[in-house]
């Protein structure tokens, strides 16, 4: 397959095997229905189709009463994470990109709700097959996972206890061909309750990977993990 081709069916994965306790439903938290009618899942699927097409390939890791988010997204191809009560978003994104063809992969967490000029604007570097990380300058909270960056301006520092802060990562990121074997690599070394953002972390530090970051922080992204989360998401939609 040429980098045309897989530009053309660019790979998506969206995480949503979680339990999503916090929000409270008894549904997979990427169903929660949205002001608009739709479900953040659906949200995400219209910016995908937006920003790379109706041929984007996209592959959903399932988990917790997967046969919902099946029904509801029968054209997406799935990857089942059975210890999705017992592994964190670094472990399903393993089995996504051990699941993946060849080529880059985007992927984002399930229950983020943004502005589809995010994936418009981070498509440019898809195109050049650039490993990057979506963040957000406007906000820096200490329970959100942070960055900082070298002198070059690549992502240097990825985790939630980073110190100095220029911003929180948002939860859409890519991976290029070049780079995702080492991700891979690093994926399956980290703590099943790490964050996938360890294993980048380790990936730049150990490995040398380059991330750049995206700055969306003038578009809205919203991670719905409680209540609060999904009044402030229904603000934009």
């Amino acid at each position: 397959m040429s980098k045309n081709d897989t530009n053309h069916r660019q790979q998506v994965v969206i995480l949503a095997a979680g339990l999503g306790s916090r929000l409270g439903r008894s549904l997979p938290k990427a169903l929660t229905e949205l002001n608009d009618g739709r479900t953040i899942m659906q949200q995400q699927f219209d910016n995908i189709r937006d920003a790379f097409g109706p041929d984007a390939r996209v592959t959903v890791v399932v988990g917790y009463k997967f046969e919902h988010i099946v029904e509801a997204f029968p054209s997406a191809s799935f990857v089942y994470n059975e210890m999705y009560d017992q592994t964190n978003t670094s472990k399903s994104l393993l089995r996504a990109l051990r699941a993946s063809a060849s080529g880059g992969v985007l992927w984002m967490n399930g229950d983020v709700v943004f502005d589809p000029t995010a994936l418009t604007r981070a498509a440019r570097l898809v195109r050049d097959d650039q490993s990057f990380v979506t963040v957000n300058t406007s906000k820096v909270s200490d329970e959100e996972v942070k960055y900082t960056t070298d002198a070059e301006g690549y992502i240097a520092e990825l985790s939630k206890q980073v110190k100095g802060g220029l911003g929180e990562a948002v939860g859409i990121n890519y991976v290029s061909k070049a780079d995702k074997a080492t991700l891979m690599h690093q994926l399956s070394k980290v703590d099943n309750q790490d964050y996938f953002e360890r294993g980048i972390e380790l990936a730049i530090g150990q490995d040398g990977l380059r991330f750049e970051p995206v700055d969306i922080s003038d578009l809205y992204a919203v991670e719905v993990d409680f209540a609060e989360d999904l009044e402030r998401a229904n603000l934009f939609v």
